[in-house]
This record gives C-alpha cells, structure tokens and sequence, in this order.
C-alpha cells in the first residue's frame, strides 16, 4: 500500500509552506476552504469543497489514489482539467485556474515532523526567524492559531489569527450576546454582505463558522488605523489628504449602493474607516449594520455625530451614508466632535464650519450641501459627490 503526502507550495511556486501525508484509508480526503477537510486551504479562488482524494485497494494487493474535482473554478492536473483521474508520484495539482499549487508524493516515509523551539528570536518577533511558524499562540479555533487580541468589544472580541500561510482577522461574538436576536442578526449579517462583495477597499471574507457555541467570522488584515486613532495619533490631515481620502470612500461606496438590491452601509463614521499604512488607502469596515434598500425600516444604527436626519428615523436611504462625508470631512480637518459645529437654524440644525480656516469657501459649500435636512437636496449618488469633492480642488473627471 502506498501512503500520499500533498505539499502546498508558496505563490512563487519556491517553498513548501505546509504538508499532509496520509496512509490509505477508505474515508476520502476532503481539500477545500472549509476548516473542518483535512486539507483546509483558505483561498477566495478555493471552493468550500473544492475536490477529495480517495484510495481504492485491488483484490491481488496493492492500490490506486484518485483525485475528483467538486468545483466549478476546476481542478487541474499537471495543466490538464479533470473531472477525476489517477494520481501518480510528483503529479502537480492546481486548485483553479492559476491557483495554489499542490504536489503528490507516493509511497513516502510517514515521520515525526521536528519541532522547533523558537530560541534565538528577536523580541517582541510574532513568527519564528528559522521555521517561520508563530512563536507565541494563545489557543486554537478550529484551524486558527490566536496570536493576540487585538479588541474586546460589547459585541465580541477581534483576535489577530494565523492559517496555513496568511494572517488574518477573526471576529468572535460573545455567547451572552448571541442570546439577543438583533445582535446575531447583525453579526450573521456581516458574514453574508462581505461573502458577495468583491472591492479592493472592503476586507476580503474567508470564513464563517460555529464553534463550541460561539460564532466566528474570518477575514482580511489589513496594516493600518482606523482614523479616529489616526487623527489622535498624528494630528489633523491637510485639506488635499482629507478630500482625497472621501474621494476613496464614496468610490467604495458607490459600490455597494449598486448592489442588486442596493446596500446602505449606515454606519460611516471615521472608526469605521481603516488607512492602510503602506500606502494610505481607504477601507471601509463594520458592515453588520448594512441594509438593503426597500426593506421595512425602523430601527435606528448609526453614529448620532455622522447619522442624517432620516437615519436617526429609521428611514436611511442611500443619501443617508454621502451625508456622513460632511461630519468626516469635518473631523478630519479639526481633529474635533463635528458636533461643536451644530448650530441651531431656521431649518432644524445644521453644520456652521465658517469659523474653520483650513475649510475653504468650496469645501464649505460642499459640506453645506452633502448634510442638508432633506435626503433629495444632497447629492443624488457618490460619483455625484466624488466629482463635486474633486471640483473643490480645482480639477474634474
């Protein structure tokens, strides 16, 4: 009989990043996205089940592994496409076209893998310098090794987690707040809205689990600040960062109001709005609140310094997120509450930011317009105010 050993190779197709090796079982060998298949590879282009390895044994002695793909991105075999086909010793498997590549190994020695002992790293080093494996892990979820917290909210807790070979976000929601019905809805509505949005300015899902009673959702790092801390931490932007950053912002977020239905984020607030450091792109997060349009209302979510008059009804509607550029914008340029700028007028409060020598006569117009009472007195649809927020700086489309 002949043991199978799978090695997953790196993107550069130059090291082996993680090995299984298996004895011959009647049980298939599930690979797929799902954490619970003995090959868990957690892959946007990976299928849940992607494709099983199986072993048949023969009468006179001996056997024949079997690969079968379960996916409509397909499953390929030394460059060929295949439903299901027999495996032989250094076969190279792709898991979907210009997917991760996976190499067969039969009839190898099954042996104790060395451990290492992390010794000589630097300080403060989250992965070990020699074997590449994290040094400290907390605990384990299912395939996830926690590495650190990194927020405990009334929600739940964000821990920073490692799978196979990426870092990555994991969300966890509290068991006390699973019992409240409205807070599963929104957790569990975080889970499907990020599974069907595909845009470089909103984190990449992978994952969506129960374990030992709780719930978890797993998805993209990104290095950065949200820019609440930002803002503490390095003080206001100038007038070009600011508008730039909204630029990006109503880019991300004339995305989801064309969703089919269209999606109203309803909590756009500066901590909800991530800069990556490296090159101080927008992201755009939490998007447990998020609402489809045309669905019964009523329930008010939002941030009361960043939520439109209709939202504070219960009514949001897609203007309901381009108002919350104003107070943004505000907070941005003063680093202060856009509330100590509402000022009682003839027509309910409003923003008063004359007063604000960084905000010019264009921005200030602009901001006037983006938060009037009225949803149809704004703007009509974020390339509607992605170009007025590029007029401010004296340049069009």
């Amino acid at each position: 009989m002949k043991n199978i050993q799978i090695s997953l190779w790196d993107e550069g197709k130059s090291h082996v990043l993680q090995q299984w090796q298996f004895i011959p079982s009647a049980a298939p060998i599930q690979i797929g996205r799902s954490p619970a298949y003995q090959i868990a590879i957690a892959r946007p282009s990976i299928s849940r089940l992607h494709a099983t390895i199986t072993y048949t044994s023969l009468r006179q002695g001996g056997g024949y592994w079997e690969i079968s793909n379960h996916s409509a991105n397909g499953t390929f075999v030394n460059s060929f496409s295949i439903n299901k086909v027999l495996l032989t010793d250094g076969d190279r498997i792709q898991l979907a076209q210009d997917g991760v590549l996976l190499t067969v190994g039969l009839d190898v020695k099954l042996v104790e893998p060395v451990v290492c002992q992390h010794l000589d790293n630097p300080a403060d080093t989250l992965f070990c310098t020699h074997c590449g494996e994290p040094i400290v892990v907390s605990h384990r979820i299912r395939n996830y090794q926690i590495l650190k917290t990194l927020a405990i909210g009334g929600m739940g807790t964000t821990y920073l987690a490692w799978d196979t070979a990426k870092m990555l976000v994991l969300k966890e929601m509290n068991a006390d707040m699973a019992e409240i019905p409205k807070a599963r809805e929104l957790f569990e509505r975080e889970a499907k809205i990020l599974q069907n949005l595909h845009h470089p300015g909103i984190p990449q899902y992978y994952d969506f689990f129960v374990a030992t009673g709780r719930k978890y959702l797993a998805m993209e790092l990104i290095h950065g600040q949200d820019l609440d801390l930002y803002i503490l931490e390095h003080g206001v932007v100038t007038l070009d960062q600011a508008i730039d950053w909204m630029i990006q912002l109503c880019e991300i977020l004339g995305y989801i109001h064309h969703q089919q239905p269209p999606l109203i984020h309803r909590d756009v607030k500066p901590a909800n709005i991530l800069v990556r450091a490296i090159d101080k792109r927008i992201f755009l997060l939490d998007f447990g609140a998020v609402k489809e349009t045309g669905t019964l209302g009523g329930t008010k979510i939002g941030a009361p310094d960043y939520m439109a008059p209709e939202q504070n009804n219960g009514q949001p509607c897609t203007q309901s997120d381009l108002y919350a550029i104003g107070p943004t914008l505000i907070f941005l340029l003063t680093g202060r509450n856009p509330a100590e700028f509402l000022e009682l007028q003839p027509d309910g409060y409003r923003f008063d930011v004359a007063s604000i020598p960084t905000i010019t006569p264009p921005v200030q117009s602009l901001i006037d317009k983006v938060t009037q009472r009225r949803s149809q007195d704004r703007y009509l649809t974020a390339r509607d105010l992605a170009q007025a927020l590029k007029e401010t700086l004296g340049f069009g489309l």
